[in-house]
């Protein structure tokens, strides 16, 4: 392979434009091109709303920032934040762009950057009119399932750099005013650092749950073996309503609902301080991957292979062995619900629990 000198670059953007657990996840791709490159500036191109998960990534310089806000403006409004942004990135003179989504937003900036080094994943046909044009790199991601941090190392090793196993961890930066606010939060509930178990049972895209009733009856039953449960969940009115209708089918006290009560980082936060963490494919799981949580990941119609644990050596993937997961559907059928998560078992879980504390 004809790998490019990097050596005369001084300036990186890193693209990322998807959901919070996938900038996450993006995280090591910034602390292996610092590790490389450390005299380089790197900056990360992102979605406002997941600015959280970087920031204060200590290899990151600088944030440009596209606001899914734009989308509630006027058609006008959005095309000059758009020109705006891009006028900005073309000024910034970048030596190399990595976009790491397969998106067109990605394509447009490498290509309106004029940067001569653009790597991007090969798009297969797929995308605007000759899209593979905006990049000077291609990732081929094979076919098979693949987890998403080493899918996006990939667009490092195109360039010829290869990292190590150390250099793969996540990065999630919490402030000590964070965890101050957090220990005084568990304080105030009669909460014992260290000794609670985190249940966050809800995720963004609802067919990924495990049914309400199933959280239901293994709080009761935790709770009946002397555990601490604390329930988290964002502060969307669909995950609140999920959370909401566990803990209303609990014995009184069984559980502290945090629900909609905590930051991203400070959810973090609790996230390293808890005992033991039970959640579905969602940002959660993606975090006790960071503080190497004990971790329980109930995983229905999406991979684990993909989207599991990454690099934690007490974490747990439970799963229905049937052939058709992982189908990628929301729901059986396309109906909301999905069987591989209806009939995975409260004893199969409780099973993992009791062998992940001991």
């Amino acid at each position: 392979m004809n790998y490019p000198d990097l050596s005369p670059v001084k300036k990186i953007l890193v693209a990322k434009l998807r959901h919070h657990g996938d900038v996450l996840l993006a995280s090591p791709v910034f602390s292996i091109l610092k590790n490389r490159l450390p005299e380089a500036s790197i900056d990360a191109y992102i979605y406002k709303d997941t600015y959280p998960m970087l920031e204060g990534h200590p290899a990151i310089s600088n944030f440009l920032f596209s606001d899914k806000e734009w989308k509630k403006k006027s058609r006008a409004y959005r095309i000059i934040s758009e020109l705006k942004l891009l006028k900005k990135i073309r000024a910034e003179k970048y030596d190399l762009v990595i976009n790491l989504t397969e998106g067109d937003r990605g394509a447009v900036a490498a290509k309106v950057s004029k940067s001569p080094l653009c790597v991007g994943i090969d798009p297969e046909g797929g995308g605007m009119f000759r899209k593979k044009e905006c990049y000077s790199h291609l990732v081929k991601h094979t076919h098979l399932p693949r987890h998403t941090v080493e899918k996006q190392l990939d667009a490092l090793r195109v360039l010829g750099i290869f990292p190590s196993i150390d250099e793969r961890e996540l990065v999630f930066h919490l402030e000590d005013s964070v965890e101050e606010k957090v220990l005084k939060l568990l304080a105030d509930s009669g909460i014992t650092s260290g000794k609670f178990i985190l249940i966050h049972p809800v995720s963004r895209w609802l067919f990924k749950c495990w049914p309400a009733k199933h959280f239901s009856e293994l709080i009761t039953h935790l709770s009946k073996s002397g555990y601490q449960i604390v329930v988290t969940s964002s502060s969307d009115p669909a995950e609140l309503k999920i959370a909401e209708e566990i803990l209303a089918n609990v014995p009184v006290g069984a559980a502290h609902h945090f629900g909609g009560k905590t930051s991203l980082k400070e959810l973090g936060a609790l996230i390293q301080l808890a005992k033991l963490v039970i959640t579905v494919d969602s940002v959660p799981l993606h975090l006790t991957s960071v503080f190497k949580t004990p971790v329980i990941a109930l995983f229905g119609p999406t991979s684990e292979k993909t989207w599991g644990p990454w690099q934690n050596p007490r974490s747990r993937v439970l799963t229905e062995n049937m052939s058709c997961r992982p189908c990628f559907r929301p729901g059986c059928g396309g109906s909301g619900k999905s069987d591989c998560l209806e009939t995975l078992s409260l004893q199969k879980v409780l099973e993992q629990v009791h062998s992940l504390i001991e």
